[in-house]
């Protein structure tokens, strides 16, 4: 397998991301996100909506990773 290369921006890339889903969701109804809600968990569920409208393709199965 490639080597995954970082990228020097990866965190901030993630934070915007994460705020542009958060606005998404919210603007749909679906969710009303916490401050206690951890990253993860909101990647979690940004992943499942943003697959689930179809608008990006899901990870094959092996690929997905589930931390603890």
């Amino acid at each position: 397998m490639a080597k995954n290369k970082k990228l020097l921006n990866e965190t901030g890339l993630l934070r915007e991301g994460i705020r542009i889903g958060m606005r998404y969701a919210e603007k749909r109804g679906v969710v009303e996100f916490e401050a206690t809600d951890s990253h993860h968990e909101k990647v979690e569920y940004l992943y499942r909506l943003l697959v689930h409208d179809r608008l990006i393709q899901p990870l094959a199965k092996m690929d997905l990773s589930q931390k603890a």
